[in-house]
């Protein structure tokens, strides 16, 4: 996708189309209510990020603890970091994406899903006997350029 094109139309589309969205809403329930809505859901959305912080957090020292680099953790913080942003926008639409990926397992498959469809993340071959171990390949070396 031409990148003038996506910059367009998440810059002028999605204002546009939330706009849209606020004014129907805004006639059907009235200003205030809308304008509460909009406010209400900015500091729900808020503390959740807060609270699905702190857990992703702990979640990333435990995985570090254990000598494992957290780099499926740092991605649900990525995640979550926009979620916020997408929370503290005025709007609907922006609101319905960032609480959906609010819940955990929702924004978990999400990321897997992508990940795979990226190419970054497949299935991890098991050793040849099914232990479910990958084999470890042993073997010596000589560093060539080593001065003697």
């Amino acid at each position: 996708m031409n990148p003038l094109l996506l910059f367009l139309l998440l810059f002028v589309g999605v204002p546009l189309v939330e706009l849209y969205f606020l004014i129907k809403v805004g006639s059907q329930i009235g200003a205030f209510p809308t304008i509460f809505l909009t406010i209400f859901t900015a500091l729900l959305g808020g503390w959740m990020v807060r609270a699905q912080g702190f857990t992703t957090l702990t979640r990333v020292r435990g995985t570090m603890d254990r000598g494992e680099v957290p780099a499926f953790e740092m991605l649900e913080g990525a995640v979550l970091l926009i979620c916020g942003l997408l929370l503290l926008l005025p709007g609907f639409i922006t609101d319905v994406v960032g609480f959906v990926f609010l819940v955990p397992p929702i924004r978990r498959w999400l990321l897997a899903v992508g990940l795979r469809q990226g190419g970054v993340m497949g299935p991890v071959e098991s050793a040849p006997d099914g232990s479910g171990e990958r084999p470890a390949i042993e073997g010596e070396f000589k560093r060539e350029d080593e001065k003697k």
